[in-house]
Parts: C-alpha cells; structure tokens; sequence
C-alpha cells in the first residue's frame, strides 16, 4: 500500500527487485492491531470488502491466481502498513494497522502492485519510472486519497485534492526506493509518469 499508505517494505532476504509497501504518514500514531485481529481481518476482508475481490478476482483473470498463503501477517520495524514482495506475496504489518479502514485500503493497495507486477511480466521495482507508475496507479485506484483519508491526514486541499494526494503519496513512496536518490529523484520520475499512469484505471473501468 490504509488511511495511510504504501510503499517500499524491506525483507529479511531482499528479493532481486525492490517491493513497493504502503507507509504511514505523520499523522498516524495509534497502536496497532494484535496478530489475530489481524488475521481475522485479513480474512474478513478477502471475503466481503468489494475492492479486495476484485483485485483477488482480477489476478485470476490475468493469470495469477492467489489464496491465503498469498498474504502474511507480520511485525514490522519500518512504519509501513505493509507491502509487496514478488516474491512472497502481501505483508501486513499487523503493529502499525489501527483500524479496518487502513486494512482495505492497504491491501487494495498493495494488491494492485501484484497485479502490475502479474500483467508486466519484464517489471521492474529498481525502475523508478516504472515504480512510480505502479504506486499512482495505487494510490489512485485503493482508496488511500479519498477526501475522508486526506482531512483526518490534516490535508484539505479542495481544488484538485485528489491528484495532489496521489502525486504525494507517489514521490513518498518512489523516494523509499533503494535506487532513488533523492526526493527530488522520486518527484522527476512521477511526473514523468503521472498523467498516463493516472489515467489508468485497470483493472477498473474507473476510479473505484
């Protein structure tokens, strides 16, 4: 990826590319969630949280289907509410989600790096460009900037609010790359990126 947000989560083995994962922004200070309210969460929302079926459903479609070993509740030392890895699947870090808001979104997020990661069969997360493409796409499409997330975040822009909160919400997450170099380095690869990437709703007709 959460009322907060995805971004780049590191592993204990670092897979070959890096992982985008949903980080928390500033105003976020609540306690997390113990395992097992976690899991039954997880679970909960695999079944009955319309966004997340149809990511899970959409990843079938393209080719890769995913169960519930996809998923992977853990502790995180980084403040990220979880992340993808390519090689393991979705990791949800169970001490920094507080409330089920920030469980949706997080894995609607995080699922939409999966299936960019499913459809792009040459992806890779080293590729800033290609890394800020997948994190507006879920940032976009996750419910992470939906106007409710954005005033509890303090943030109140009215006049194109949305697309400023997806723009931020990229740099701060293509910045968390390890070959970013800088936030300067993430911003010129999201805007390089941010009109096509925006514009595309996949595996939605819109913006949900």
């Amino acid at each position: 990826p959460s009322a907060r947000r995805s971004v780049t989560i590191a592993s204990s083995t670092p897979p070959t590319s890096s992982p985008p994962s949903s980080a928390r922004e500033p105003a976020y200070t609540r306690e997390g969630m113990t395992p097992e309210k976690a899991e039954s969460e997880l679970d909960d929302c695999r079944k009955n949280v319309r966004l997340v079926k149809h990511m899970v459903e959409a990843m079938e479609k393209a080719g890769c289907a995913i169960n519930r070993d996809f998923f992977k509740v853990d502790r995180c030392d980084q403040p990220v509410l979880g992340g993808f890895r390519p090689d393991a699947g979705v990791v949800i870090c169970h001490n920094n989600i507080s409330c089920r808001t920030d469980m949706e979104n997080m894995l609607t997020h995080e699922l939409v790096h999966a299936y960019d990661h499913c459809r792009n069969k040459n992806m890779n997360w080293l590729d800033l460009k290609q890394h800020a493409c997948s994190e507006i796409r879920a940032s976009n499409l996750s419910g992470d900037c939906h106007w409710v997330n954005e005033f509890f975040r303090g943030s109140l822009n009215v006049r194109n609010g949305h697309q400023k909160c997806v723009r931020r919400r990229a740099v701060l997450s293509t910045a968390m790359n390890p070959a970013c170099e800088s936030k300067a380095h993430a911003v010129e690869a999201v805007d390089a990126v941010f009109q096509t990437c925006f514009n595309d709703h996949r595996p939605f007709e819109d913006i949900p």
